[in-house]
């Protein structure tokens, strides 16, 4: 049976701190694909297209010491499965979405909990014949990918329950998310050791396995209420506290007043009618779908998830590049050299992972710059202004002007990633590692503040959804970009790079445009202060008038109208 949401309420913090960890080893795990890749390929997946393509010699490379051969089909393969996988990971959110507002996050999590460890299942039972059953790795990275968004977008809504503490937890869940890519780098250390593969795939599927007890024991059925939700009260308890004087014998009793936060039970179904028919009565998601900052949001999204996906899908043969300059038939000693910098640089790339949990925060702080000196939304502009208090800033204009500036500084990291990815020089291609994750950790944050200052609160999830989805779909073209580069261009990644710096140009776009819309509603607020000052000015003036007919009234009333005699 599920807990009710009060007994939830009370392990908030039980669950807050195992969400984050869940998050950090069950979630976005396949964004870690370049130390996944070597594992598979060192298991043997799909190696066996290399023997019979064995006749061409320029298209494979075989290591000595009885390791399995590698070669251009092999990699189109596996990078296949990638691209379906990082699919699965971003176009999820929106049925997600709906679901979770119909049935809440405990059977969302079950689900994805369930999935995950059937991927980690399947992955170790492939990895018993390889050759026969080397299609399973598409499943598994399709469950991986699907299960690990469902633990993802059922956590962001349990913040709700921290109230002043909301966004902290928020950004910890979303830095953990992002930083689980680190989780296969630290498997590969594993493997390097001698550790199994298959041995480590199933005892991954028995850790999965105690996220489903832990979701099944603590997460209620219903749905996580924000702060302000008429479901969360404050109780008011008194204590008394007896005293007794050592030297009279005296005992006094002081009442101590203890004040604690609760969850209370859900509306009433007369308040959910009301609310259900605001709801309705709002601005019409066709309307926000169609706005041009959603469009331009869903444009930039799209092309800077294509950038950072090819680069993480395409790393390993970009190093090979850089170390081979494209020689097509390189010597022992320089294979050798291949692997062992592909597995370096592999690692250094999944370590920078965990500088998700420190820049996301950071990306916060810019969305809520200056928001503690704005006006509270929905206040009366005469009763909120005074002559002795300073103007406050208007919430709607400051968040717009947060995420202007937040879209500038993500998009100018991004070219940035795009001109340092051009330099033929692998050490300084560690620059472009650390680029690329914080990226990757602000881009999602930026079009969760632009949709929270623009859209109204019940579009959030929707557009949120509707963006993932066109932004994965776009996505897939990396694997014929991938395809593209292994073959035609001979694994040189530089014209695919030159075109996607291009297209990230594009990017600055949408700040301009919300410049362009920041300054519509600045004009708005402008003419809507003049005619509040009016207004005022003139009910002043009809004060004044009223004053002084009550002084005149007052004055000449006591006057008799005759006298007698």
């Amino acid at each position: 049976m599920a807990p009710s949401l009060r007994q939830a309420y009370r392990r908030r913090w039980w669950m807050a701190v195992t969400s984050i960890v869940e998050n950090l080893f069950f979630s976005a795990v396949l964004l870690g694909w370049a130390s996944l890749l070597i594992m598979l390929k060192d298991e043997g997946f799909y190696s066996h297209l290399c023997v019979e393509n064995e006749t061409f010699a320029t298209n494979r490379s075989l290591v000595e010491g009885g390791r399995w051969p590698s070669c251009v089909e092999q990699e189109e393969m596996l990078n296949l499965g990638f691209t379906i996988g990082s699919f699965f990971l971003s176009a999820a959110t929106l049925p997600l979405g709906i679901l979770m507002d119909k049935f809440g996050p405990r059977p969302i999590r079950l689900i994805g909990s369930s999935c995950f460890a059937a991927s980690c299942a399947m992955m170790a039972a492939a990895a018993y014949d390889p050759e026969a059953l080397s299609v399973l790795i598409f499943f598994a990275v399709s469950f991986n990918g699907f299960g690990g968004i469902c633990l993802t977008f059922t956590s962001l809504t349990l913040p709700n329950m921290f109230g002043n503490v909301r966004s902290t937890i928020l950004s910890l869940m979303i830095g953990s998310y992002a930083s689980s890519a680190v989780t296969f780098l630290g498997i590969k250390l594993i493997y390097d050791l001698g550790v199994s593969f298959r041995l480590i795939m199933w005892v991954w599927t028995g850790l999965a396995c105690i996220v489903i007890l832990n979701c099944f024991l603590n997460w209620p059925g219903e749905s996580f209420p924000a702060p302000e939700d008429t479901r969360y009260t404050k109780t008011m308890r008194i204590n008394g506290v007896v005293t007794e004087d050592r030297m009279t014998g005296d005992r006094y009793i002081t009442n101590v007043m203890i004040m604690e936060d609760t969850v209370s039970p859900k509306p009433q179904e007369s308040e959910k009618r009301h609310s259900e028919s605001a709801s309705n009565a709002a601005v019409p998601i066709c309307q926000s779908v169609c706005s041009p900052i959603f469009l331009w949001s869903v444009l930039v999204m799209a092309i800077t998830q294509l950038r950072l996906i090819f680069f993480m899908g395409a790393m390993n043969k970009m190093i090979e590049f850089l170390v081979t300059h494209g020689d097509p038939n390189p010597g022992l000693e320089l294979r050798k050299e291949v692997e062992d910098q592909v597995s370096f640089y592999s690692s250094i790339f999944g370590t920078m992972q965990l500088l998700c949990l420190v820049t996301c925060p950071m990306i916060g702080y810019i969305m809520d710059w200056r928001m503690k000196e704005c006006e509270e939304e929905h206040v009366n502009i005469s009763t909120s202004k005074s002559k002795s208090s300073p103007p406050k800033r208007d919430r709607k204009i400051q968040k717009l002007s947060n995420a202007i500036r937040a879209f500038i500084f993500t998009n100018f990291l991004l070219v940035m990633f795009g001109v340092i990815s051009l330099i033929d020089n692998l050490p300084i291609q560690v620059l472009s590692f650390a680029l690329h994750t914080v990226v990757r950790g602000f881009i999602h944050s930026c079009c969760g503040g632009l949709y929270a200052a623009v859209y109204p609160a019940n579009h959030f999830g929707t557009l949120t959804g509707f963006q993932s989805t066109i932004s994965a779909a776009f996505a897939l073209l990396q694997q014929p970009l991938f395809i593209l580069m292994v073959g035609y261009l001979g694994g040189n990644p530089y014209w695919i790079n030159i075109g996607l710096l291009i297209f990230s140009l594009v990017g600055f776009l949408l700040p301009c445009y919300l410049f362009y819309h920041r300054r519509g509603l600045i004009r708005e607020k402008a003419q809507l202060d003049v005619i509040a000052a009016r207004q005022s000015e003139k009910e002043n003036k009809d004060l004044i008038q009223s004053d002084c007919e009550d002084e005149g009234s007052s004055k000449y009333g006591n006057i008799p109208n005759g006298h007698t005699g």
